[in-house]
């Protein structure tokens, strides 16, 4: 990858807080026009990279530069070419939201007229004109995450630092921001995302580097780190169980598997290295008279890679299971 086209670069960054290391070497290639998910549980190092990236914190060793620019020498330059939206909404309480924007993009530089053009603009794309002269304390969670992303976006940086943005947000809202973020992309602006999601590192990103305890322990595309873990799956209901036996024993002859039951029974599963052996498999079952209700072949989830890569699962797979069955 040739180093102008990338966004971020960083190499062997180290940040120690006492007898911890939050971030123990991570290395990170983030090419430009494209979202790049950092994925990891609380505590992983996520939000400790970003802010090194950001200026915002001094890394205690390694380094990095943001579209060429090095964030130690030319902080200045990174700054102008950075926008930050971090876990909180970082504005006025007693304010309206009008306010707030009009008040950062005052501080931008902006006219007080373009100021006012901006927060308006903003506040509809981020649907929050209803709200727009509401004080900033009567806002729900979701709307506070808007408005704070709003706020990171009146100067349309390059380079966009999205630290979990949709933590606690409800599943509507969370798909609003989804698509905003892919807009910004379109326009050409590059995202970078800390995210505890699994389900929102697979919608978004282009590449996605898993951290944990301060290292990078897998990076590459979704589909990438899904097949580092193995092969598809294939899912397989008969129409009569009373033939279950049979078919197991087709399945297993025709791709040379073993395969195994579903607990609640009824489903046969397999790993399945070649898909074109379904075909095989098909013709098999019908000429032995075995009728199927469902058939599928799947890749594994993210879940399961991110449950392999770091032995564990994240508090918030199961957030958002809950929150998407709300």
């Amino acid at each position: 990858m040739d180093h102008k086209d990338l966004a971020v670069e960083a190499r062997g960054l180290v940040k120690v807080f006492g007898d911890n290391r939050a971030v123990d070497g991570v290395d990170l290639n983030v090419r430009a026009g494209s979202i790049y998910g950092v994925l990891g549980p609380n505590g992983a190092g996520k939000t400790t990279t970003i802010r090194m990236l950001a200026t915002l914190l001094k890394a205690d060793a390694g380094s990095a530069k943001i579209f060429g620019y090095d964030v130690a020498k030319d902080a200045q330059i990174v700054r102008q070419l950075i926008g930050v939206t971090g876990q909180y909404a970082s504005v006025d309480e007693s304010l309206s939201a009008t306010e707030n924007l009009v008040i950062f993009s005052r501080l931008l530089g902006l006219s007080r007229a373009e100021s006012k053009r901006k927060a308006m603009e903003l506040l509809e794309e981020f649907g929050l004109t209803e709200a727009a002269r509401r004080p900033l304390k009567h806002f729900s969670g979701g709307m506070r995450r808007r408005l704070d992303l709003a706020a990171s976006l009146i100067a349309q940086p390059p380079l966009i630092f999205l630290d979990e943005p949709t933590t606690g947000l409800d599943p509507r809202t969370r798909n609003q921001m989804w698509d905003t973020i892919r807009r910004l992309v379109k326009e050409g602006s590059t995202v970078l995302l800390t995210t505890q999601y699994l389900q929102e590192a697979d919608e978004l990103a282009d590449r996605i580097a898993v951290i944990d305890h301060g290292r990078v322990v897998a990076e590459g595309t979704v589909n990438d780190l899904k097949e580092s873990i193995g092969t598809s799956s294939l899912h397989l209901s008969i129409q009569n169980e009373q033939s279950l036996s049979k078919a197991r024993l087709i399945v297993e002859r025709v791709l040379n598997v073993q395969s195994a039951v579903t607990a609640e029974g009824g489903k046969i599963t397999a790993p399945m290295a070649d898909a074109d052996r379904v075909t095989d498999l098909l013709i098999t079952l019908r000429e032995a008279g075995i009728q199927l209700e469902e058939l599928s072949v799947q890749k594994p989830t993210l879940d399961e890679v991110f449950l392999s890569i770091t032995g564990q699962n994240t508090a918030s797979n199961t957030q958002v299971k809950k929150e998407e069955l709300a």
